[in-house]
């Protein structure tokens, strides 16, 4: 049976919830990722993760979020940005919906760094709720991932469109990614990024930052199936404790 609530009926999604009583809620964006790779990233990602994750737990995935905070792209083509606060309210107003068919928690699958902030707030807001508690999951020990697995450092603590993205999308939809136009790309370190408010789109000729060129599928796969256990894991101890 499939684990994603779009393909349930009323009745086998309340059979899953009986079983388990805790959903996924992938969390992406729409925006630039390079010339190599789809707007849809952060989205596809975050699917494939919690589809991975509920396949391991008998958690329940629902629709993915398709629109993050993505300000610093507002002028590139096909990008799309909410406010936090509406995300926030999404988040929230969704697991008050769930709670009323037994849904005891929310994991938020993050596939978009930007989506953090607004996931903690989120879960602070319905921290005292008693019927449903709200958990975040976004890449669990990503630095020291990196360094196991990707050849290239990463910009100023910041992954996109870089070698780690680009083999996370080689490893699932490899048939999205145009590996030709590729580029490696370390914009200089600008104050008004980050001091002030300029966005990231003027500091990128590509789009990348970082190097996409050395991504491979490999490194992909290796990186989420750590990511896939260790989230599961968090899924499995949270739920023991109902």
């Amino acid at each position: 049976m499939t684990v994603e609530a779009k393909y349930l009926s009323r009745d086998a999604f309340a059979e899953r919830i009986a079983k388990f009583p805790a959903v996924i809620l992938p969390l992406g964006a729409t925006e630039q990722h390079g010339y190599h790779l789809p707007l849809g990233v952060d989205i596809i990602l975050a699917e494939a993760l919690a589809t991975r994750i509920a396949e391991a737990t008998g958690a329940t995935v629902m629709p993915a979020m398709p629109f993050g905070y993505s300000w610093v792209w507002r002028d590139a083509p096909g990008s799309v940005t909410v406010e936090a606060r509406t995300l926030e309210d999404v988040i929230c107003q969704t697991a008050e919906s769930l709670a009323r068919h037994g849904v005891r928690h929310v994991f938020l699958v993050n596939g978009h760094e930007a989506n953090s902030a607004t996931m903690k707030y989120a879960a602070r807001r319905l921290w005292d709720h008693p019927d449903i508690k709200v958990w975040r999951l976004f890449y669990p020990n990503l630095t020291a991932v990196m360094a196991e697995h990707c050849e290239s450092p990463n910009w100023h603590g910041i992954v996109h469109a870089c070698e780690f993205e680009t083999s996370l999308m080689l490893a699932v939809a490899p048939n999205l990614v145009d590996m030709e136009k590729a580029v490696r790309e370390y914009p200089d370190r600008d104050r008004g990024y980050f001091q002030g408010g300029r966005p990231m789109g003027e500091l990128s000729r590509s789009g990348v930052f970082g190097d996409a060129t050395l991504a491979t599928a490999a490194k992909g796969e290796a990186m989420l199936e750590i990511f896939t256990q260790s989230m599961a894991d968090a899924v499995r101890e949270v739920c023991a404790g109902k």
